[in-house]
C-alpha cells in the first residue's frame, strides 16, 4: 500500500466509495483508510470486498463492505441506507464503478447498451441522490466522480464506454451547481491509462504500452495510487473552492 501525504479534514470523515473491491478504487480505499476516515465501500464481488475489508480491519482501519449490484437501483439505495446505518452519512462519495470491456459498435444490442449504461453511467446518478440528502444536512460534502480520458482522445473500440464516461462530465456540472449552494462540492477526476491488474491480465502488452507512453508528455506508467492521490486532494478542505471541474490524471495523454 502506498503512503499519503494527510488532509485537513478527512480523519473521521465518512467516506462512501464504489467498485472498491478492486483496481482504482480499491487504491482508494486504502487512501482514505490510511487518513483514519470511515470508509463504506460497494462492490458486486463479494469475495474481493470480504477480504479488502478483513485485511483493513486487522491493521486497525475503521472500513466496512456492502455488497451490491450498482445495475440494481433499489438494491442500491438499500446498500447506502444500511451503510448510512452503520457509518453515518457520507461526507465524501467517489462514484468509480465501471467496466471498460471492449466491444464492436456493429455488435451492440438494445439490451447490451443497456447494460453498459447501468454499469458505466447510470449508478452514478442515483448514488448521488441517495448520498446527497445527508450532506445537505451535514451542511456540505465532496462528491468525485471518475470520468476516462478515453473520449477525449477519441479512443476505439468501446463506444458505449466511451458515451458514459463523456456524459459523467455533464452530470458533474449539473449537480456542481445543483448542490452548491449547499456547500457539496463535484468533480471530475479523468484518468488516463491506469495500469491496474485488469488492465495488465487483459489489454497490457509490451507493444500497446508502448505506444501508449510515446504519446504522454511524461514517459512513465501510471499506477493507481495517483488517482487516488487526486481523489483525497478534491476530497480534503484543501479542495472547499474547487467544485464543476475536470482534473486530469493522465501523463498528458495526447
Amino acid at each position: 500500500m502506498s503512503s499519503y501525504t494527510t488532509y485537513n479534514g478527512l480523519e473521521g470523515a465518512t467516506v462512501f466509495v464504489t467498485g472498491g473491491a478492486s483496481g482504482i478504487g480499491k487504491e482508494i480505499v486504502y487512501a482514505f483508510a490510511a487518513q483514519s476516515a470511515r470508509v463504506g465501500f460497494f462492490d458486486i464481488d463479494q469475495e474481493g470486498g470480504n477480504a479488502l475489508e478483513k485485511e483493513l480491519r486487522s491493521s486497525g482501519a475503521n472500513v466496512c463492505f456492502g455488497q451490491c449490484d450498482l445495475r440494481d437501483i433499489e438494491g442500491l439505495k438499500q446498500s447506502v441506507k444500511e451503510m448510512e446505518e452503520e457509518l453515518g452519512h457520507a461526507s465524501v462519495l467517489v462514484n468509480n464503478a465501471a467496466r471498460d470491456d471492449r466491444h464492436s459498435w456493429e455488435e451492440v444490442t438494445e439490451e447490451y447498451y443497456d447494460e453498459r449504461i447501468a454499469t458505466n453511467l447510470r449508478h452514478l446518478f442515483f448514488m448521488t441522490q441517495a448520498v446527497a440528502p445527508g450532506m445537505i444536512k451535514n451542511g456540505k460534502g465532496s462528491i468525485i466522480n471518475l470520468g476516462s480520458n478515453s473520449w477525449w482522445e477519441a479512443a476505439g473500440g468501446m463506444p458505449v464506454y466511451t458515451t458514459s464516461k463523456a456524459a459523467i462530465h455533464g452530470m458533474t456540472r449539473s449537480f456542481a451547481r445543483d448542490l452548491g449552494p449547499h456547500r457539496i462540492r463535484v468533480n471530475t477526476v479523468v484518468p488516463g491509462w491506469i495500469m491496474t491488474e485488469r488492465q495488465k491480465e487483459l489489454w497490457v502488452t509490451p507493444e500497446s504500452l508502448g505506444k501508449h507512453l510515446q504519446r504522454q508528455c511524461l514517459p512513465d506508467p501510471i499506477s493507481p495510487d495517483y488517482i487516488a492521490r487526486m481523489v483525497l486532494f478534491l476530497a480534503s478542505d484543501e479542495a472547499a473552492m474547487c467544485t464543476a471541474q475536470n482534473y486530469m490524471v493522465d501523463a498528458g495523454s495526447i
